[in-house]
């Protein structure tokens, strides 16, 4: 249809656009539309790059923290990723939609108990009798966890969601070169290869990098603040949730596990949690620290009678990202701990590497 002009031909004002043409569209994208684009150019960029060896490093805050969208929108972005999967090769899985984050009572930390805590800490583990993996071997960890979905919904913002309570099981050479990785619901079925070339280091450490670490408390924290500088919220915060990482998804010498111990507690800000459940249930005494950015506590959990670690959990202290404080963001529990023959071998269980 040709249109008559009935006024010179002239620039129209922005007023007069504004009246002709329809009102905008909202332009906020939906969370599963938002992932929908995202899976798309991910995976342009694999057709014109090699994709990157995953990460060993388990992540401590997860997918879409302080990002509000609203609850069918979370809703309908797992369906997309339980129709897609979620990351890696392989067959798809079902991905379980999110629940409610747990809220706790916030126990105030103290500083009063922590040189004898850590001492017992420190001591339980240097008389651990830790397994040497060998050459062709693999360090077996299973563990429960869940971690942050999204903070809150834009229907109701007092409420965090978190991934249900799942199985998590790792498999790492020695020399950290070969690895696998099985997490039924948020990895493709069967699990997905953490086969790397990349060289070592505190974010990435393998066994037989834990080995040349020092076991003097001081130079051993004086080396995690230097090869951490600049990450994290804070120089004390990062260092805290360095030696976290290496307490979860690895086998470190009982020595060094000792060291590691002691120099934690050298951290400003570090206080003991008399009581505090990982993902198990279980019940123990707990390292603690605060992100002063961020409002939420990490706390590493402890048997109370054998002073073995048992898993971690990070709780919101202060209100921040819309997360009301009790609010428990992540959970962990270490249920196994072992040294295997082969990949994907569970331990007592024949065969089953590959």
């Amino acid at each position: 249809m040709i249109r008559k002009k009935s006024r010179r031909e002239e620039s129209l004002d922005h007023a007069e656009l504004a009246r002709l043409l329809p009102p905008p569209g909202d332009p906020h994208l939906s969370l599963d539309r938002h992932l929908l684009l995202e899976e798309h150019l991910m995976n342009e960029i694999q057709h014109t790059a090699p994709a990157p060896a995953p990460s060993r490093r388990a992540a401590r805050r997860v997918l879409l923290i302080g990002v509000p969208v609203t609850a069918a929108a979370l809703a309908g972005a797992f369906a997309f990723t339980a129709l897609t999967g979620s990351g890696g090769s392989g067959p798809a899985t079902a991905t379980p939609p999110p629940v409610e984050a747990p809220v706790v009572r916030i126990e105030p930390g103290s500083t009063a108990q922590l040189a004898s805590t850590v001492e017992h800490i420190a001591a339980a583990a240097s008389a651990s009798k830790t397994p040497e993996p060998g050459p062709g071997q693999y360090i077996y960890i299973k563990s429960k966890v869940s971690y942050l979905v999204v903070s809150h919904t834009d229907t109701d913002k007092s409420k965090a969601w978190v991934q249900p309570l799942h199985i998590r099981e790792v498999w790492n050479s020695p020399d950290g070169k070969q690895g696998w990785l099985d997490e039924p619901g948020y990895k493709p079925k069967g699990g997905i290869t953490l086969d790397s070339d990349v060289e070592n280091s505190l974010n990435g450490p393998s066994y037989d990098y834990l080995k040349t670490l020092p076991t003097d408390p001081d130079a051993l924290l004086k080396k995690i603040y230097k090869e951490t500088e600049g990450q994290g919220n804070s120089p004390d915060q990062e260092a805290f949730a360095t030696v976290g990482d290496l307490l979860r998804e690895q086998l470190a010498p009982a020595k060094l596990n000792a060291a590691l111990y002691r120099a934690a507690a050298k951290i400003p800000g570090v206080v003991v949690v008399e009581h505090a459940k990982d993902a198990a249930g279980r019940e123990g005494i707990a390292f603690a620290h605060v992100d002063q950015k961020s409002g939420d506590r990490t706390e590493w959990i402890f048997d109370p009678k054998t002073y073995a670690y048992l898993g971690s959990r990070a709780v919101q202290v202060k209100q921040a990202y819309g997360i009301k404080p009790g609010t428990v963001l992540e959970c962990t529990a270490v249920l196994e701990r072992a040294v295997v023959d082969t990949r994907k071998e569970r331990p007592g269980v024949q065969g089953t590497g590959a």
